[in-house]
């Protein structure tokens, strides 16, 4: 009998998945032609699954952070030895090796089991005592059904770590979401305010629209957690803003950020006034801003700034999240199709011009360069963007990417691939945000290849990093 796990590991990933699978079928193999530079990269560490009784994570669900001592942290949406045989997840520790050459350490950290969450949807973030905070996008006390199964609305969950050498990491729960007028499955990574509340996005619930009947209720929610006055108390949970599925937009995603004012900006997958369908997803998209109220008590409200739409050129569909800011206020992110030629994604730019903000496509995806890249940018001192696409280049196995500044107006930009994802033993389908190590260099996850194993033909994937 096949378990909830497997019929929908995330059903949003799984459709994803089937139109990367469907555009690669139709894709002759290109030598890669975006000016391939000579960057190295190098498996860290395979995942090895939780099937059969192993313990080990599999499917990394966003990217990695490090700590002060040089460790990496992360997430898997499988793994880990509660819920089914798939598991439920995990979090995860990688130990620097202590010589040149020698290997990563991998450390479980937590293994999920359903009541305290299931199946991570992003990735980790820290605070200034190195305590870890994530999602997950089931699990739960809430009643969220799937198939006929209770299954849970998704958690908030924090991994404290111990207070002595060599000790035990503890999880705690910090919010179970209700589904329905609440949130339902959290997606992307937290964000921290100046007071220390955590914000985030769910894909459903909010008590509007129907965008995704019947398997969710809802279009989805960006809520705020506030932090207890006390250490150890009780975090309480806020809907910030509810999605109606129309102009606003739908399934919001989560990798917000703030402006100095408190305003929040982020996109939401779906929804918009243009006719699109992205994943099944009804709407190409929209960028918008959430202003905090005036008055302690009032509404945030909330103003779209951006809808995205298809058309020859199109200016993208489908947008991530994880927006960054550059050092001019302007915006960069993702979205997984759209652009000129083939419609395999864009990078693009949001700048205000004349009083209103306007979009312009940075660069689009063409197949040998990548296809659909579904993780946000990462942004160095320069100016420079880097980022990931999930599929396509010279093996379907997808890349890393740059794109370089030509100027200080930010008009005019060099791509380059760094990487190509070759599959096993080396990763493909990389998905999330890149992180910087204080080199220079640049690590991340793939959602598959590597030596795994225990988790089909499409492997258990891997913690990756690129240098030049």
């Amino acid at each position: 009998m096949k378990t909830i796990k497997d019929l929908n590991r995330s059903l949003l990933a799984r459709v994803l998945r089937v139109e990367f699978l469907l555009a690669l079928m139709a894709f002759s193999l290109l030598a890669v032609c975006a000016q391939a530079t000579e960057w190295k990269e190098k498996v860290l560490y395979s995942f090895q699954g939780g099937i059969q009784g192993g313990k080990d994570g599999a499917v990394p669900a966003g990217g990695v952070v490090f700590d002060k001592a040089g460790n990496l942290y992360g997430a898997t949406s499988d793994g880990g030895d509660g819920c089914t045989s798939s598991g439920c997840g995990t979090v995860y520790q990688l130990v620097p090796p202590a010589t040149k050459n020698a290997a990563w350490t991998e450390n479980i950290l937590h293994m999920f089991a359903g009541t305290d969450g299931s199946s991570p949807e992003g990735g980790l973030i820290l605070d200034t005592k190195e305590n870890l905070y994530g999602t997950t996008a089931y699990g739960g006390t809430g009643d969220c059904l799937l198939f006929g199964s209770k299954v849970g609305c998704g958690t908030v969950y924090e991994m404290v770590p111990p207070k002595t050498k060599n000790g035990v990491w503890t999880e705690e729960v910090l919010y179970s979401f209700l589904g329905d007028k609440d949130g339902q499955f959290p997606v992307g990574d937290l964000v921290f305010d100046k007071a220390g509340n955590l914000y985030g996005a769910t894909q459903f619930g909010g008590g509007y629209g129907s965008c995704d009947s019947p398997f969710y209720k809802h279009c989805g929610t960006i809520f705020e957690l506030i932090a207890p006055k006390t250490e150890g108390g009780q975090w309480t949970e806020k809907v910030l803003y509810g999605f109606k599925s129309g102009k606003d937009g739908a399934n919001p995603n989560g990798g917000l950020i703030f402006d100095s004012k408190g305003a929040i900006y982020g996109t939401t997958y779906a929804g918009g006034d243009h006719i699109c369908s992205v994943a099944g997803f009804v709407g190409c998209g929209t960028f918008y801003q959430l202003v905090p109220p005036v008055k302690k008590g009032g509404s945030w409200t909330e103003q779209v700034f951006h809808r995205f739409a298809v058309g020859f050129p199109s200016n993208g569909a489908g947008p991530n999240g994880s927006l960054v800011f550059d050092t001019e206020g302007r915006i960069y992110g993702t979205a997984v199709a759209g652009g000129s030629g083939r419609s395999d994604g864009v990078v693009f730019r949001l700048a205000i011009s004349g009083g209103r903000w306007t979009e312009r496509v940075v660069h689009s995806l063409q197949g040998q360069d990548g296809q659909v890249p579904r993780s946000g940018l990462t942004l160095d001192s320069l100016g420079n963007l880097y980022g990931t696409a999930s599929g396509g280049a010279s093996t379907g196995g997808g890349s890393v990417f740059k794109l370089s500044s030509l100027g200080s107006g930010g008009g005019k930009w060099r791509f380059t691939v760094l990487h190509v994802f070759t599959g096993a033993p080396d990763g493909s389908y990389p998905a999330a945000r890149l992180t910087f190590d204080n080199f220079g260099n640049l690590y991340s996850t793939t959602q598959e290849s590597g030596t795994g194993q225990n988790c089909g033909s499409y492997g258990c994937g891997t913690v990756f990093k690129v240098w030049p």
